[in-house]
Protein backbone atom coordinates (compact mmCIF):
# COMPACT_ATOMS: atom_id res chain seq x y z
CA UNK A 1 0.00 0.00 0.00
CA UNK A 2 1.23 3.48 -0.86
CA UNK A 3 0.40 6.40 1.41
CA UNK A 4 1.50 10.01 1.00
CA UNK A 5 2.92 11.68 4.09
CA UNK A 6 0.94 14.87 3.39
CA UNK A 7 -2.34 12.91 3.29
CA UNK A 8 -1.51 11.01 6.47
CA UNK A 9 -0.62 14.21 8.32
CA UNK A 10 -4.04 15.66 7.52
CA UNK A 11 -5.44 12.97 9.84
CA UNK A 12 -2.67 12.77 12.42
CA UNK A 13 0.37 15.03 12.67
CA UNK A 14 2.88 13.77 15.25
CA UNK A 15 5.97 15.81 16.05
CA UNK A 16 8.21 13.52 14.02
CA UNK A 17 10.46 13.95 11.00
CA UNK A 18 9.70 11.99 7.85
CA UNK A 19 12.37 9.42 8.72
CA UNK A 20 11.11 9.10 12.30
CA UNK A 21 7.54 8.66 11.07
CA UNK A 22 8.68 5.90 8.72
CA UNK A 23 10.43 4.17 11.61
CA UNK A 24 7.32 4.40 13.80
CA UNK A 25 5.21 2.88 11.01
CA UNK A 26 7.57 -0.09 10.91
CA UNK A 27 7.43 -0.39 14.70
CA UNK A 28 3.63 -0.59 14.39
CA UNK A 29 4.03 -3.65 12.18
CA UNK A 30 3.43 -1.73 8.96
CA UNK A 31 6.84 -2.35 7.45
CA UNK A 32 8.08 0.47 5.24
CA UNK A 33 9.47 -1.18 2.11
CA UNK A 34 10.52 2.10 0.58
CA UNK A 35 10.10 5.86 0.44
CA UNK A 36 9.59 7.81 -2.78
CA UNK A 37 10.23 11.54 -2.89
CA UNK A 38 7.69 13.32 -5.09
CA UNK A 39 8.05 16.75 -6.64
CA UNK A 40 11.82 17.08 -6.45
CA UNK A 41 13.61 18.95 -9.21
CA UNK A 42 10.70 21.21 -10.18
CA UNK A 43 11.27 24.08 -7.76
CA UNK A 44 11.54 26.60 -10.61
CA UNK A 45 8.46 25.43 -12.53
CA UNK A 46 5.59 27.91 -12.13
CA UNK A 47 1.91 28.19 -12.95
CA UNK A 48 1.30 30.05 -16.20
CA UNK A 49 -1.80 31.31 -17.99
CA UNK A 50 -2.16 31.02 -21.76
CA UNK A 51 -3.31 34.54 -22.67
CA UNK A 52 -3.22 34.10 -26.45
CA UNK A 53 -3.03 30.98 -28.59
CA UNK A 54 -2.75 30.83 -32.38
CA UNK A 55 -1.55 28.57 -35.15
CA UNK A 56 2.14 28.41 -35.99
CA UNK A 57 2.69 30.08 -39.39
CA UNK A 58 4.85 27.23 -40.67
CA UNK A 59 3.68 24.08 -38.82
CA UNK A 60 0.16 22.67 -38.70
CA UNK A 61 0.66 20.80 -35.42
CA UNK A 62 2.28 23.63 -33.48
CA UNK A 63 0.74 26.58 -31.67
CA UNK A 64 2.28 29.93 -30.83
CA UNK A 65 1.21 31.14 -27.40
CA UNK A 66 1.66 34.20 -25.26
CA UNK A 67 1.66 33.20 -21.62
CA UNK A 68 1.73 35.07 -18.34
CA UNK A 69 3.92 33.96 -15.46
CA UNK A 70 2.60 36.68 -13.17
CA UNK A 71 5.52 39.03 -13.81
CA UNK A 72 3.49 41.45 -15.92
CA UNK A 73 5.18 40.60 -19.21
CA UNK A 74 3.95 38.02 -21.72
CA UNK A 75 6.25 35.20 -22.79
CA UNK A 76 6.29 33.68 -26.29
CA UNK A 77 6.06 29.89 -26.24
CA UNK A 78 5.82 27.43 -29.13
CA UNK A 79 3.75 24.44 -28.03
CA UNK A 80 2.96 21.15 -29.75
CA UNK A 81 0.35 19.89 -27.29
CA UNK A 82 -3.08 19.25 -28.84
CA UNK A 83 -4.94 20.46 -25.75
CA UNK A 84 -3.38 23.91 -25.40
CA UNK A 85 -5.97 26.68 -25.54
CA UNK A 86 -6.50 30.29 -24.56
CA UNK A 87 -7.27 30.79 -20.88
CA UNK A 88 -5.84 27.50 -19.61
CA UNK A 89 -3.48 27.31 -16.64
CA UNK A 90 -0.50 25.00 -17.02
CA UNK A 91 3.05 24.46 -15.71
CA UNK A 92 5.77 26.59 -17.32
CA UNK A 93 9.50 25.92 -17.38
CA UNK A 94 11.56 28.90 -18.51
CA UNK A 95 15.07 28.89 -20.04
CA UNK A 96 17.67 27.67 -17.56
CA UNK A 97 15.29 25.35 -15.71
CA UNK A 98 16.37 21.70 -15.52
CA UNK A 99 13.52 19.18 -15.42
CA UNK A 100 13.53 15.83 -13.56
CA UNK A 101 14.06 13.97 -16.85
CA UNK A 102 17.39 15.76 -17.28
CA UNK A 103 16.21 18.23 -19.93
CA UNK A 104 17.57 21.74 -19.47
CA UNK A 105 15.38 24.40 -21.06
CA UNK A 106 16.88 27.01 -23.33
CA UNK A 107 15.62 29.70 -25.63
CA UNK A 108 15.08 28.12 -29.04
CA UNK A 109 13.80 28.96 -32.50
CA UNK A 110 11.22 26.41 -33.65
CA UNK A 111 10.33 26.58 -37.34
CA UNK A 112 11.25 30.23 -37.40
CA UNK A 113 9.47 31.29 -34.19
CA UNK A 114 11.35 31.93 -30.94
CA UNK A 115 10.16 29.96 -27.90
CA UNK A 116 11.18 31.16 -24.44
CA UNK A 117 10.56 27.97 -22.51
CA UNK A 118 8.11 25.10 -22.46
CA UNK A 119 4.59 24.37 -21.27
CA UNK A 120 4.89 21.02 -19.50
CA UNK A 121 3.02 17.74 -19.41
CA UNK A 122 2.75 15.74 -16.18
CA UNK A 123 5.32 13.28 -17.54
CA UNK A 124 7.91 15.98 -18.22
CA UNK A 125 7.81 17.20 -14.62
CA UNK A 126 7.78 13.72 -13.08
CA UNK A 127 4.14 13.74 -12.02
CA UNK A 128 2.79 11.03 -14.32
CA UNK A 129 3.67 8.07 -16.51
CA UNK A 130 1.58 9.04 -19.52
CA UNK A 131 -0.18 12.10 -20.89
CA UNK A 132 -2.10 13.29 -23.92
CA UNK A 133 -0.97 16.89 -23.68
CA UNK A 134 0.24 19.54 -21.29
CA UNK A 135 -0.99 19.44 -17.70
CA UNK A 136 -4.16 21.47 -17.20
CA UNK A 137 -4.43 23.19 -13.83
CA UNK A 138 -7.60 24.59 -12.23
CA UNK A 139 -8.83 28.03 -13.27
CA UNK A 140 -8.13 29.40 -9.78
CA UNK A 141 -4.41 28.59 -10.02
CA UNK A 142 -2.62 31.94 -9.88
CA UNK A 143 -0.02 32.66 -12.56
CA UNK A 144 3.46 32.85 -11.08
CA UNK A 145 2.74 30.50 -8.18
CA UNK A 146 5.46 27.86 -7.81
CA UNK A 147 3.98 24.55 -8.93
CA UNK A 148 5.34 22.84 -5.82
CA UNK A 149 3.38 25.26 -3.66
CA UNK A 150 0.17 24.79 -5.63
CA UNK A 151 0.36 20.97 -5.56
CA UNK A 152 1.59 20.67 -1.97
CA UNK A 153 5.00 19.35 -2.97
CA UNK A 154 7.52 18.00 -2.25
CA UNK A 155 5.96 14.99 -0.61
CA UNK A 156 7.10 11.57 0.58
CA UNK A 157 5.23 8.40 -0.33
CA UNK A 158 5.62 5.44 2.02
CA UNK A 159 5.32 1.95 0.52
CA UNK A 160 3.90 -0.21 3.30
CA UNK A 161 3.87 -4.00 3.52
CA UNK A 162 0.59 -4.59 5.36
CA UNK A 163 -0.33 -7.98 6.76
CA UNK A 164 -3.68 -9.63 5.85
CA UNK A 165 -4.86 -9.66 9.48
CA UNK A 166 -4.83 -5.84 9.59
CA UNK A 167 -7.58 -5.10 7.11
CA UNK A 168 -8.52 -2.12 9.28
CA UNK A 169 -5.29 -0.43 8.19
CA UNK A 170 -5.82 -0.54 4.44
CA UNK A 171 -6.67 3.17 4.38
CA UNK A 172 -5.23 6.52 5.38
CA UNK A 173 -7.60 6.67 8.35
CA UNK A 174 -6.62 3.17 9.47
CA UNK A 175 -2.90 3.98 9.45
CA UNK A 176 -3.55 7.34 11.12
CA UNK A 177 -5.47 5.61 13.91
CA UNK A 178 -2.47 3.41 14.70
CA UNK A 179 -0.04 6.33 14.54
CA UNK A 180 -2.25 8.28 16.93
CA UNK A 181 -2.39 5.39 19.39
CA UNK A 182 1.40 5.00 19.36
CA UNK A 183 2.46 8.65 19.48
CA UNK A 184 -0.41 10.24 21.39
CA UNK A 185 -0.98 12.75 18.59
CA UNK A 186 -4.63 13.69 18.18
CA UNK A 187 -6.63 11.97 15.45
CA UNK A 188 -8.94 14.02 13.28
CA UNK A 189 -12.43 12.57 13.39
CA UNK A 190 -14.19 11.32 10.28
CA UNK A 191 -17.48 13.19 10.34
CA UNK A 192 -20.04 13.69 7.60
CA UNK A 193 -23.52 15.13 7.49
CA UNK A 194 -26.31 13.14 5.83
CA UNK A 195 -27.06 14.25 2.28
CA UNK A 196 -30.78 14.38 1.58
CA UNK A 197 -31.98 12.85 -1.68
CA UNK A 198 -33.17 15.38 -4.24
CA UNK A 199 -34.76 12.85 -6.61
CA UNK A 200 -37.15 9.96 -5.98
CA UNK A 201 -35.38 7.48 -8.27
CA UNK A 202 -34.42 4.12 -6.76
CA UNK A 203 -33.18 0.78 -8.05
CA UNK A 204 -34.35 -2.59 -6.69
CA UNK A 205 -32.01 -4.70 -4.55
CA UNK A 206 -32.58 -8.35 -3.60
CA UNK A 207 -30.77 -9.72 -0.56
CA UNK A 208 -30.93 -13.39 -1.48
CA UNK A 209 -28.12 -14.39 0.94
CA UNK A 210 -28.79 -12.32 4.09
CA UNK A 211 -26.25 -14.29 6.12
CA UNK A 212 -23.49 -13.37 3.67
CA UNK A 213 -24.72 -9.85 2.84
CA UNK A 214 -27.31 -8.54 5.31
CA UNK A 215 -27.27 -4.99 3.93
CA UNK A 216 -26.60 -3.29 0.60
CA UNK A 217 -26.71 0.51 0.43
CA UNK A 218 -26.77 2.62 -2.69
CA UNK A 219 -28.09 5.81 -4.19
CA UNK A 220 -29.19 6.82 -7.67
CA UNK A 221 -27.36 9.89 -8.95
CA UNK A 222 -28.39 11.65 -12.13
CA UNK A 223 -27.19 14.67 -14.08
CA UNK A 224 -23.50 13.74 -14.14
CA UNK A 225 -21.52 15.58 -16.80
CA UNK A 226 -19.56 12.92 -18.72
CA UNK A 227 -17.12 15.57 -19.92
CA UNK A 228 -16.23 16.72 -16.40
CA UNK A 229 -12.70 16.24 -15.10
CA UNK A 230 -11.56 15.33 -11.62
CA UNK A 231 -9.84 18.15 -9.71
CA UNK A 232 -6.05 18.14 -9.93
CA UNK A 233 -5.64 17.73 -6.16
CA UNK A 234 -7.66 14.50 -6.24
CA UNK A 235 -5.82 13.12 -9.25
CA UNK A 236 -2.54 13.92 -7.47
CA UNK A 237 -3.66 12.12 -4.31
CA UNK A 238 -4.61 9.07 -6.34
CA UNK A 239 -1.37 9.15 -8.32
CA UNK A 240 0.75 9.23 -5.19
CA UNK A 241 -1.24 6.23 -3.94
CA UNK A 242 -0.46 4.35 -7.15
CA UNK A 243 -3.79 4.84 -8.93
CA UNK A 244 -4.45 6.58 -12.21
CA UNK A 245 -7.20 9.17 -12.52
CA UNK A 246 -9.95 7.84 -14.80
CA UNK A 247 -13.13 9.89 -14.44
CA UNK A 248 -14.78 11.87 -11.62
CA UNK A 249 -17.15 9.05 -10.60
CA UNK A 250 -14.46 6.37 -10.53
CA UNK A 251 -11.92 8.72 -8.94
CA UNK A 252 -14.30 9.64 -6.11
CA UNK A 253 -15.02 6.01 -5.28
CA UNK A 254 -11.30 5.22 -5.28
CA UNK A 255 -10.54 8.28 -3.16
CA UNK A 256 -13.09 7.33 -0.50
CA UNK A 257 -11.79 3.76 -0.42
CA UNK A 258 -8.20 4.93 0.04
CA UNK A 259 -9.00 7.55 2.67
CA UNK A 260 -11.67 5.81 4.76
CA UNK A 261 -11.30 2.14 3.81
CA UNK A 262 -14.89 1.94 2.56
CA UNK A 263 -15.08 0.05 -0.75
CA UNK A 264 -17.50 1.60 -3.22
CA UNK A 265 -18.58 0.79 -6.75
CA UNK A 266 -20.43 2.91 -9.28
CA UNK A 267 -22.86 1.25 -11.68
CA UNK A 268 -24.09 2.69 -14.95
CA UNK A 269 -27.86 2.76 -14.40
CA UNK A 270 -28.46 2.56 -18.14
CA UNK A 271 -26.75 -0.83 -18.26
CA UNK A 272 -28.38 -2.44 -15.22
CA UNK A 273 -30.89 -5.14 -16.08
CA UNK A 274 -33.09 -6.25 -13.21
CA UNK A 275 -32.35 -5.90 -9.50
CA UNK A 276 -28.91 -5.81 -7.90
CA UNK A 277 -28.41 -9.20 -6.19
CA UNK A 278 -25.56 -9.83 -3.73
CA UNK A 279 -25.21 -13.61 -3.44
CA UNK A 280 -22.78 -16.45 -2.85
CA UNK A 281 -21.03 -17.85 -5.88
CA UNK A 282 -21.51 -21.44 -6.92
CA UNK A 283 -18.42 -23.64 -6.77
CA UNK A 284 -16.46 -23.30 -10.00
CA UNK A 285 -18.44 -20.28 -11.22
CA UNK A 286 -16.36 -17.99 -13.42
CA UNK A 287 -16.53 -14.22 -13.68
CA UNK A 288 -14.70 -11.69 -15.83
CA UNK A 289 -13.12 -8.82 -13.89
CA UNK A 290 -12.75 -5.19 -14.97
CA UNK A 291 -9.25 -5.92 -16.29
CA UNK A 292 -10.76 -8.64 -18.55
CA UNK A 293 -9.19 -11.43 -16.49
CA UNK A 294 -11.37 -14.45 -15.80
CA UNK A 295 -11.29 -16.03 -12.35
CA UNK A 296 -12.90 -19.16 -10.92
CA UNK A 297 -14.76 -18.62 -7.65
CA UNK A 298 -15.27 -20.67 -4.52
CA UNK A 299 -18.69 -21.14 -3.01
CA UNK A 300 -17.86 -18.90 -0.02
CA UNK A 301 -17.26 -15.83 -2.21
CA UNK A 302 -19.86 -13.06 -2.24
CA UNK A 303 -20.54 -11.59 -5.67
CA UNK A 304 -22.92 -8.87 -6.84
CA UNK A 305 -24.96 -9.70 -9.92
Amino acid sequence: MKIAESWLREWVDPDLTTEELGHQLTMLGHEVDGMEFEGTGIDEVVVAEVVECGKHPDADKLSVCKVSDGSGELIDIVCGAPNVHQGMKTPLAKPGVKLPNGMKLRKAKIRGVVSNGMLCSAVEIGLGDESDGIMELPADAEAGTPLTEFLDLPDTVFSLDLTPNRGDCFSVLGIARDVSALTGASLRGATAQPVAATIDATHPVELVEPAACPRFAGRVIRGIDPAAKSPVWMVERLRRAGLRGISPVVDITNFVMLELGQPLHAYDAALLQGPIRPRLATSGEKVTLLDEKQVELRDDTVIIT
